[in-house]
């Protein structure tokens, strides 16, 4: 046993995402002594609450899968009920009554009945649509979810001839919402992944997951409570400037103070990652180089008593028309609190982000008001944009993501950007979080 395990080891967490704080209630569960810094006020990284006209809104709205087994189970284990957090529905793809759409949606029944079913009932695809859906489906479970050969999402679903009709309105908005990336420079790898997990898997896997609560408050908050009551140190608001190696150690140089530790993850983004590293291993900081793609969320409100027939809406894109948004959600039947508040989702919004603000509200008001029919959208009484520049990392084909583990003792990563098999989603940080506080403490130990 060496003298490092004869004690609890000291880890500090840089970055209070949604990895970070994962790999917080690991390490703390494992008996680490563990420490926070964020650089921010407020805990969750790309997924974090905001705060307009006294509401708590969040930086993105987000859709969250059955298949975010681990995301679950660390709600859980810091206090929190699903259940009761999250709005759970059925998969399903339902536009707008009126309009060139479908409505689709999963039957409760065991899988693969429930898309069966839902495939037999769904309106607005013809024959060859549900036709094309069904041979897709079959061959992509008849290869295991799996290519040998990543190419673009694109290309795949030309090679199983899938139609343009279901292209538009079922297999391109999918695509968008979970990997952030147009379907012509999409992986196809990585979006068999996700329909693995989800379409490909038990019934609950493939349900979507609304949140009740801000984003904040739906992990990253409970969790930073959680790991501060067994003795973790918290330091919001605090910046890092650097780390650096100290005879077998890291010491963490911040704004507060320098601290020696065991061990360290590095679970900011990977733009913060890479100048915490430049100075150490230069071919390291270069893995942390990616491209982005940027997602745009839309808070319109309206009087109180506005309600939307369904929690939320599949609308259909199109930057000749202005149609810049592919979902609108009725955060009013998520929250009361938030009655009559509206949120439009424009995912990898960089066309949008050309416009003014005041345009692209116009455009998105408008929008809603003609796919809904109903003239009063088209003036909100207060609206909000939030874009985040670098939501996700734009997940191309044969794209290289590094390793949890740097290569340099004690210094690990954690963020959805990492290897793994999903995009850039919440439940591929977490994932990230407990690998490498997994990892972490059995080096420490061996």
């Amino acid at each position: 046993m060496t003298a490092k395990t004869a004690r609890s080891p000291s880890v500090a967490i840089i970055g209070a995402g949604w990895a970070g704080c994962a790999a917080g209630v690991e390490l703390s569960r494992l008996g680490a002594k563990v420490t926070v810094y964020e650089a921010a006020r407020v805990p969750g990284g790309r997924a974090r609450r905001v705060e307009h006209q006294a509401q708590l809104l969040d930086n993105g709205q987000h859709i969250l899968l059955g298949a975010y087994r681990d995301t679950l189970k660390l709600m859980q284990a810091v206090g929190l009920h699903p259940e009761q957090c999250l709005l759970r529905l059925p998969l399903q793809m339902r536009y707008p009554q009126g309009v060139d759409g479908m409505d689709f949606i999963a039957a409760r029944l065991p899988a693969p009945l429930h898309l069966l079913v839902a495939l037999l009932r769904a309106q607005g695809l013809a024959f060859a649509d549900k036709l094309a859906l069904a041979r897709f489906s079959s061959a992509a479970r008849w290869m295991g979810w799996q290519l040998h050969v990543d190419c673009s999402v694109s290309e795949l679903l030309e090679r199983f001839d899938q139609t343009d009709r279901l292209n538009r309105l079922l297999w391109h908005p999918l695509c968008i919402a979970a990997l952030n990336t147009p379907p012509e420079r999409a992986s196809a790898k990585v979006f068999l992944n996700v329909l693995r997990d989800s379409l490909g898997a038990a019934r609950s896997a493939s349900d979507m997951l609304l949140p009740r609560l801000d984003l904040t408050a739906l992990f990253p908050e409970a969790a930073l409570a959680h790991i501060a009551k067994q003795g973790a140190e918290l330091h919001l608001g605090v910046q890092v400037r650097s780390v650096s190696p100290s005879a077998g150690r890291w010491m963490i140089h911040s704004d507060q103070a320098n601290q020696e530790v065991d061990a360290v993850i590095l679970a900011n983004s990977p733009a913060g990652a890479q100048h915490l590293v430049q100075a150490i291993d230069a071919k390291l900081a270069e893995s942390l180089q990616f491209d982005y793609e940027p997602i745009t969320t839309c808070y319109l409100q309206y009087p109180a008593a506005l309600r939307l027939p369904l929690p939320f809406y599949a609308l259909a894109d199109d930057v000749s028309k202005a149609h810049w948004a592919q979902f609108v959600f009725d955060r009013g039947q998520l929250d009361t609190a938030q009655a009559g508040l509206l949120a439009m989702v424009i995912s990898a919004s960089s066309q949008a982000q050309a416009l003014s603000h005041e345009q692209l509200v116009q455009d998105l008001s408008a929008q809603l008001a003609a796919a809904l029919n109903m003239k009063e959208l088209a003036q909100p009484l207060w609206s909000k944009l939030i874009t985040e520049k670098r939501a996700t990392f734009a997940c191309v084909p044969n794209l290289e993501r590094p390793e949890c583990d740097t290569g340099h003792t004690g210094l690990w990563l954690a963020g959805d950007y990492t290897q793994g098999d999903y995009p850039a989603t919440i439940e591929g940080a977490v994932r990230s979080g407990l690998q490498a506080a997994g990892l972490l403490m059995q080096s420490l130990r061996s």
